[in-house]
């Protein structure tokens, strides 16, 4: 589906919402329950649509999307422009097959402004643009930096640029085209979707622990591979200054790979850059009033958070349809 194609998607039926800030167990734990609740996984992550960005996205491994059907991984070559418009007609339409095929939609990420595609009846087809604002904002960006244009974008809407990392130009240019247009704002548009129910579960952590966890998942990265993986997609001719290669882990990769900064500062920034990301999803998640939360580190295993999470799922789909949730 092209962007001129996208188009507002219902999605009849209820379906659970797994998220929370990044490094919090989420792919550990859909996992886990997917197979006993009879789900299919739909990602909500900005970074795992792209094809060929693995490492640095966290992608479920092959195996696992084997023994788990995902959706929404791997849909978009990593030189398109993938809105998040497009995402919502492609994931509501996912939503819809699962349902179909009479299995529950487990929508697992951290993008906040994918799960409130998802979750609300928002059309971003509605929101109008400005050419001569936009190409404005892109000249201010190339001499000033996305991280000037971020700030301008949190004196005027902290929660907005709450949800969007200071290296998503493309997000943040938008975010203050829609605002200077006074074209609303999707993210306010609090409408129930229609004859939906929807069970938001989000997963927590001491911010200490947390960050511990950021670090490690790092170094694992780059033990993995993340330099050889932006190395191939710089050799295949993919552009740095892509959408997708400004995602965390990306950009500092490219500037080590231009031998602008070490192996070891490449590192730092990506676990910095991570926790300060990881801190804004909370603040955007902790808008979210339906929200269950649920503190991974409070359990003793793995196995206990999940069993929790399913406990929680036994208890809404008895009222699932009732309007619960």
């Amino acid at each position: 589906m092209t962007e001129q194609e996208t188009r507002f998607i219902e999605a009849k039926g209820p379906f659970v919402v797994l998220t929370g800030p990044t490094a919090s167990g989420k792919t550990e734990l859909s996992l886990r329950i997917a197979d006993r609740i009879g789900a299919e996984i739909v990602s909500a992550d900005a970074i795992q649509v792209y094809r060929h960005l693995d490492i640095g996205s966290a992608k479920p491994t092959m195996e696992e999307r084997q023994a788990v059907r995902h959706h929404m991984i791997d849909v978009a070559d990593p030189d398109e422009d993938y809105s998040v418009a497009r995402y919502q007609a492609n994931a509501r339409e996912c939503i819809k097959g699962i349902l179909c095929r009479e299995k529950t939609p487990l929508v697992v990420g951290g993008t906040g402004l994918y799960v409130h595609a998802l979750t609300y009846d928002v059309d971003f087809t509605r929101v109008r643009g400005n050419e001569a604002y936009r190409r404005e904002l892109h000249r201010l960006a190339e001499t000033k930096g996305s991280a000037h244009l971020h700030g301008l974008l949190c004196e005027r809407d902290a929660a907005r640029a709450a949800a969007i990392h200071e290296n998503d130009t493309k997000r943040i240019i938008r975010a203050l085209e829609i605002l200077e247009t006074g074209g609303g704002r999707p993210y306010d548009f609090r409408k129930p979707l229609c004859g939906v129910d929807v069970l938001m579960l989000g997963l927590t952590m001491d911010r200490a622990k947390l960050y511990a966890r950021i670090d490690r998942r790092v170094d694992a990265m780059i033990e993995a591979g993340l330099v050889s993986e932006v190395e191939g997609l710089l050799k295949d001719g993919y552009s740095p200054e892509l959408t997708s290669l400004q995602g965390l882990g990306y950009k500092e990769v490219v500037d080590y790979l231009r031998e602008v900064i070490t192996l070891e500062e490449a590192a730092a920034r990506i676990k910095r850059g991570t926790r300060r990301f990881a801190k804004r999803q909370m603040t955007w998640f902790k808008r979210e009033g339906r929200m269950r939360w649920l503190d991974v580190a409070a359990y003793g295993s793995l196995e206990e958070a999940a069993q929790s999470i399913m406990d929680c799922i036994v208890k809404w789909r008895s009222g699932a349809g009732r309007g619960g949730g």
